[in-house]
């Protein structure tokens, strides 16, 4: 059995391998468990390294930080690219007050974790561990370790003093919403309220009934103002039609109107009453309308249609067909001609079977070919994400310039590629299964890696004095800014419950406390607000951990 024992022990690149497969793999399937409804899914394979390390087990240490920094990378690059398509239209209206909270909810943690140095002689080396772990967020610990190395000095205690303190981070937050549950909500904070999004479409019938524009074409109409909206369909009497920009409206017809919901006032001002009938649910059939019309949705699969703009197809002229919208990453888009395409675009056509079927033909609407992700814009990508990250930004009145570093680089190019790519015809579309697997393996890599470099002390940092003191200083740094900025969210700023709680949980990467909140509240608001508050909160983070390893070291 020495070649067993030799797998395991014996340092080499094998070895390395199955060291860190076996403690991924088994704080998968730990990750699994729940207690309370609760489960830390991925977070226990970091507790898993912590056990195994604490063991004895040990690896290569240029493997280790190797596999470390890759997994970082790949994790928050991955990322990046997932939320890149929707990043910037977040800040619109209700993403900006979701983000400035968030950030609002940075800036108070970290107030707090400086408040808490000086008052417990924590060294700033120790205290930036100590904010990572407890606001639960590992690519702020790595950007942390890359600032500290670049001083000079020993990082050992960064990644210690966040192993101790981030079980208590996980359970901080959830601990301050049951407090916010029991003591300050009350019943009308679980209505989610409505916020305005001008990506989100809305659907709206009006009658004409305003004299100054019978007679007109709707190119004509829709160049009075600044109004964006899409005719999907005109009722003359009772025969039904897909409209063209020269289609004349006259008295008493009625029109199905796409547009965004703040839009609707002016639009009953322009075509002269709104109809009372709601056509935003989702069990309209909408093939019930006419006998000759359908409504179908069709993707986008063909790689040359990537950064074409929806008018360029020129579908309404070549096939009689309307396209009333597109949806992207989950998110639903009015189809306005300049809009830009990308791969897995789903295109809502309205038209004869016949035509929507060569519409479907010429965008490819093959399921099968999106399955195959585009390793190249991955890999390209990386590689962008080491020079920006790589980038020294000199700040006025610091000495060391900061970089963005592994954590920071990767996640601005990924936004970049994936907002902008398609424009520059650079396929970056992956399935979601894709993208969440290569996310997965990332974060597994990094954190099965953190923990084995810090196991072998954890223990006996819990056991003396110094450990309890960062442990109570990380519970702080949780609980409070957690509770108060909960509070303060839907007080001062009207946001229900599971909104406040997904921005919260955003604001502190902490997915099982999003988890919890959607479980007590309706609908998804908690998951959207976590979705639009965590990449602006966790690039702000990666910054603010090297900042404060150069200002106050």
């Amino acid at each position: 059995m020495n070649w067993l024992e030799s797998l395991f022990l014996e340092q080499s690149a094998l070895q390395a391998v199955c060291v860190i497969s076996v403690i991924i793999a088994i704080g998968l399937g730990l990750g699994k468990l729940r207690v309370c409804g609760i489960s830390l899914g991925v977070t226990f394979v970091f507790f898993t390294g912590i056990l195994a390390g604490h063991l004895g087990l040990s690896i290569n240490p240029e493997i280790l930080k190797y596999a470390e920094d890759f997994g970082l990378m790949l994790f928050v690059y991955e990322l990046g690219l997932k939320v890149g398509p929707g990043f910037f239209s977040s800040f619109r209206t209700g993403g900006i007050k979701l983000n400035m909270l968030g950030l609002g909810l940075v800036l108070a943690g970290t107030a707090v974790a400086i408040g808490l140095s000086y008052l417990m002689a924590i060294p700033m080396t120790d205290m930036v561990g100590i904010l990572s772990g407890a606001t639960t967020n590992t690519p702020s610990l790595g950007a942390a370790q890359q600032a500290i190395s670049q001083l000079g000095l020993p990082a050992e205690g960064a990644a210690l003093s966040c192993a101790v303190t981030y079980p208590l981070g996980v359970v901080g937050v959830i601990l301050a919403f049951i407090v916010v549950k029991q003591f300050v909500a009350r019943k009308s904070d679980y209505e989610p309220r409505r916020q305005d999004d001008s990506d989100h479409t809305y659907v709206a019938e009006f009658q004409v009934t305003n004299p100054g524009i019978y007679g007109m074409s709707l190119q004509e109409i829709s160049a009075l103002g600044t109004t964006q909206f899409v005719v999907s369909r005109i009722w003359h009497g009772d025969e039904v039609s897909i409209p063209g920009p020269d289609d004349v409206l006259s008295e008493g017809d009625r029109v199905l109107v796409i547009t965004n919901e703040e839009e609707v006032a002016k639009l009953t001002v322009l075509f002269g009453r709104k109809s009372d009938r709601d056509w935003n649910k989702p069990d309209i059939n909408w093939d019930t309308l006419d006998k000759n019309l359908v409504s179908r949705t069709i993707a986008i699969s063909k790689p040359q249609l990537n950064g074409r703009r929806l008018g360029s197809l020129k579908l309404r002229k070549l096939y009689a067909v309307n396209i009333s919208r597109v949806s992207r990453s989950g998110v639903r888009l009015l189809a306005r001609p300049d809009l830009i395409l990308q791969l897995g675009d789903r295109l809502t056509i309205v038209g004869t079977p016949d035509a929507i079927n060569k519409v479907g033909a010429l965008v490819g609407n093959s399921v099968t070919d999106l399955k195959d992700p585009n390793l190249a814009a991955i890999f390209i990508g990386m590689v962008l994400s080491l020079i920006v990250g790589s980038i020294p930004i000199s700040i006025p009145g610091i000495s060391v310039p900061i970089k963005l570093g592994l954590a920071g680089g990767p996640i601005v190019v990924g936004i970049l590629i994936g907002r902008f790519g398609p424009q520059f015809h650079m396929v970056t579309y992956t399935t979601r299964s894709a993208n969440l697997m290569l996310r997965g393996i990332g974060l597994s890599l990094f954190l099965a890696c953190l923990g084995l470099d810090a196991g072998g002390q954890f223990i006996n940092t819990i056991m003396r004095g110094e450990g309890l003191t960062w442990i109570g200083a990380g519970f702080i740094i949780t609980l409070l800014p957690s509770l108060v900025m909960t509070i303060v969210a839907m007080r001062w700023w009207n946001l229900d419950f599971g909104t406040a709680a997904g921005m919260v949980s955003g604001a502190m990467a902490n997915p099982m406390s999003m988890t919890y909140a959607n479980g007590i509240t309706p609908g998804d608001s908690a998951p959207v607000a976590y979705a639009t508050t965590y990449p602006l909160s966790m690039f702000a983070r990666v910054v603010i951990a090297q900042l404060l390893v150069i200002c106050f070291m």
